[in-house]
């Protein structure tokens, strides 16, 4: 946890399931570094999971429960980008052959440590790849494209979908979203490594590129999935794109070390009804599960919203909120969306009320902030 001893120091995690180790690491990187241990693989990919703070991940290999190499797996084929970059340092053994640094770094480790380590060796290390890890944060904080693909990012994607959403509630016009995931990934990356898996990822990217308009938007958002906007494109025409999408890949020649392998995709399509009410969080939470019920199907197909919702698998889509409302009758739900929406102006009017609805939870917070 963090204190004033380690406010503002990087933070690293050391999995290891030797007390020694994990003490020594602590003693040698505690005076630069926050240092966070784990015992095995599950206590450190929950770790991992729930601390977007982590920069640096060192790692032994052989330890109970999950050991170094599933951690491995978890944290590449991570569906967030953050946790799927981090920098992975494996802690190898006498008793670990070059097999085995050769098998973690197919699957992609960033760097090794021999034991027994000495404290310049592991500052060393912990320093370089916590700069490097901070550099990529900044850069992604300003990017918008995604360097394998060529595609948008999840910095990008949240902006478009934004605006899109405005447009089209401003004008009325249809909008459609169409999610994608390389199906069994997971498995690809382990069997063939995070080169060969990348390869797969930029060439199902040149494919996404190729099929949209000049209109539309394309973005990679996580490890193997892809989000298009389609603007004034109906559930059909949504449709027709995503059927072909889905087709296009299943009939490409993918190559991974000189084999040819099966690709194929599981797509879902949102078509959101174009009113102030639909928040870009409350379209990507109805696309995702459009999208599981594709993945839930077996893969390589594709379920639509309007599929989902004639069998009561997906709610009806919410009811507009008005674009005024009588006093005191405004909800809060419905003031943020109209604040995320940038209209404001239609909140104003409603403060007093919002403000009386409110009164028990912000006494609540005074509070509870004055008794921390």
């Amino acid at each position: 946890m963090t204190n004033a001893a380690t406010a503002g120091k990087p933070r690293l995690i050391m999995v290891d399931d030797s007390k020694v180790m994990r003490t020594a690491a602590t003693k040698m990187l505690g005076e630069k570094f926050d240092v966070v241990v784990a015992e095995n693989g599950v206590d450190g990919w929950k770790q991992i999971r729930h601390d977007q703070q982590i920069q640096v991940v060192f790692s032994d290999l052989s330890m109970p429960e999950l050991d170094g190499y599933g951690l491995l797996e978890k944290i590449r084929t991570c569906d967030d980008p953050g946790i799927a970059g981090l920098p992975v340092i494996i802690v190898t053994g006498a008793e670990n052959d070059e097999a085995a640094r050769e098998k973690a770094l197919n699957m992609g480790a960033t760097d090794f440590i021999t034991k027994p380590f000495n404290s310049t060796d592991l500052l060393a290390r912990a320093t370089a790849h916590a700069n490097y890890q901070r550099e990529r944060k900044a850069l992604a904080e300003t990017t918008t494209i995604d360097a394998l693909t060529g595609l948008g990012n999840q910095l990008y994607f949240n902006g478009r979908i934004k605006q899109e959403l405005a447009f089209a509630a401003r004008h009325g016009h249809t909008l459609s979203l169409v999610r994608a995931d390389v199906d069994n990934f997971n498995k690809l990356f382990i069997k063939a490594g995070k080169e060969a898996a990348d390869q797969v990822l930029a060439q199902v990217g040149k494919i996404v590129s190729d099929l949209i308009r000049k209109e539309d938007s394309a973005a990679r958002i996580g490890l193997s999935q892809f989000a298009m906007l389609l603007p004034t494109a109906d559930a059909a025409g949504a449709a027709i794109f995503a059927n072909r999408l889905c087709r296009q890949v299943r009939d490409a020649v993918f190559e991974v070390k000189g084999h040819k392998v099966a690709v194929t995709l599981s797509v879902g399509v949102l078509c959101p009804d174009a009113h102030p009410g639909a928040t870009p969080r409350s379209v990507i939470e109805e696309a995702n599960v459009v999208l599981e019920a594709a993945q839930r199907a077996g893969g390589n197909c594709v379920v639509t919203d309007e599929e989902l919702r004639k069998k009561d698998a997906l709610p009806s889509q919410a009811t507009p909120p008005p674009t005024t409302a009588p006093e005191g009758n405004m909800t809060v739900d419905q003031a943020l969306a109209f604040i995320e929406e940038g209209k404001s102006q239609v909140v104003a009017p409603h403060l007093p009320a919002l403000r009386r609805k409110l009164a028990p939870l912000l006494k609540l917070l005074a509070a509870a902030a004055q008794k921390q």
